[in-house]
């Protein structure tokens, strides 16, 4: 059987680097926001173009923190895409604020800028919500339109966060997400392309006093450097809390593993891309669409994801062919039972409703080899429904 994804494969080319930082962090007993922690912030602040990277306990609290910081509450608006998973709207409703499902483009999967446009307007108009912040997804890799977002965030005061948890590490002509966004979130959980050992997260800004204040959030509302601007406490700062916050931290043991995958992540997003060109050379002729990637634009292809008219018996054909397949989201967030009662942008969401019937990621990974995507190809290529 071929894997979805082989992690293990990448454990093994590191030849034994992950177990020794592992080792090295167990050795050290810092296990909590140890000396590793804040190496790998420093060197994801690098990475990311950032002045400020904070870990985190998981992808889905790196959204919330934010969000926490900005003091977003009842009464607002947060516009998210619906074709996503769950986190990104999950976190909204947490804070007594309101979720506004977006739509999204056809060719990229992400937020549709227009029709964003079109939902706060309609917001502004009904006037029962505030829009406050605007949630854009880099969704199986590739970055949003952080351009024509941005334009319509600062047009009408919004904060942006980008929801980098399956992106991480995609850029638009060199320059990642943070150039536009206020803040970038992302995921450390095994299957993601810088994945951890575990459960992780992180969000990285350039806003010096928002850093601070997810800093402080994420250590249950600690007192940080601008909270003691006029005040003497002369104990541990985490006793003297400033506010109300999470318990939110990275482990040691995974940001020791993060710091040897970090290393090689840019390598790896080369050898993926090399892969999803191989993939649309091989499969073009078989398939509805494949996911051709805006100039200038590198995604690091979190998922490589087809397009089929007959993608449920596409499915059960390269299962028997042992080659395994998956569906994201066979349920946009707006149908969800959990959601369903949350606003939707005008004329609904017509693209992200086909594409839930049509779209399926196929095996990717860094470590896929020339010899098995052939496989996968002349699977579907067999496929003949």
């Amino acid at each position: 059987m071929i894997p979805f994804i082989d992690l293990q494969a990448q454990r093994l080319r590191l030849g034994g680097k992950i177990e020794a930082a592992v080792q090295d962090a167990v050795v050290g007993g810092a296990w909590v926001m140890g000396p590793q922690v804040r190496q790998f912030e420093a060197d994801l602040a690098t990475f990311g173009q950032a002045k400020h990277a904070l870990g985190c306990a998981n992808g889905t609290d790196a959204l919330a923190l934010p969000l926490m910081a900005w003091g977003v509450g009842r009464g607002d608006a947060v516009f998210v895409p619906s074709f996503t998973f769950a986190a990104t709207a999950e976190v909204v409703p947490w804070f007594d604020a309101e979720p506004v499902f977006i739509d999204v483009d056809a060719d990229t999967y992400n937020m549709d800028a227009g029709h964003l446009e079109a939902a706060i307007e309609a917001t502004l108009k009904e006037g029962r919500l505030t829009p406050r912040v605007v949630i854009a997804v880099d969704l199986f890799g590739q970055p949003a339109d952080y351009a024509a977002i941005k334009t319509v965030c600062d047009k009408h005061g919004l904060k942006l966060i980008s929801d980098s948890a399956q992106g991480f590490g995609c850029t638009i002509n060199g320059e990642h997400p943070l150039k536009w966004a206020d803040v970038t979130t992302t995921s450390f959980f095994p299957a993601k392309p810088l994945g951890c050992y575990g459960d992780g997260g992180a969000v990285l800004t350039n806003d010096d006093e928002l850093a601070q204040l997810m800093d402080s959030i994420r250590v249950h509302g600690k007192a940080v450097a601008v909270d003691l601007k006029d005040r003497t406490f002369d104990h541990d700062p985490k006793y003297l809390n400033m506010r109300i916050g999470l318990n939110s931290r990275l482990d040691t043991i995974q940001a020791a593993v993060l710091i040897e995958k970090l290393k090689v992540f840019g390598q790896e997003i080369e050898w993926r891309n090399a892969a999803a060109a191989r993939y649309n050379e091989g499969l073009r002729p078989h398939v509805a669409k494949v996911p051709d990637v805006p100039t200038g634009n590198i995604s690091n292809w979190a998922q490589y994801t087809i397009e089929h008219p007959n993608r449920d018996a596409l499915a059960a054909h390269l299962k028997e062919q042992g080659v395994p397949t998956a569906v994201y989201y066979p349920i946009p967030l707006h149908l969800q039972p959990a959601y369903e009662h949350y606003p939707r942008g005008p004329q609904g969401l017509p693209v992200t409703e086909r594409l839930k019937n049509v779209v399926i990621s196929l095996p990717m990974h860094a470590d896929l080899d020339a010899a098995t995507q052939d496989k996968i190809i002349a699977a579907v290529a067999s496929f003949k429904g």
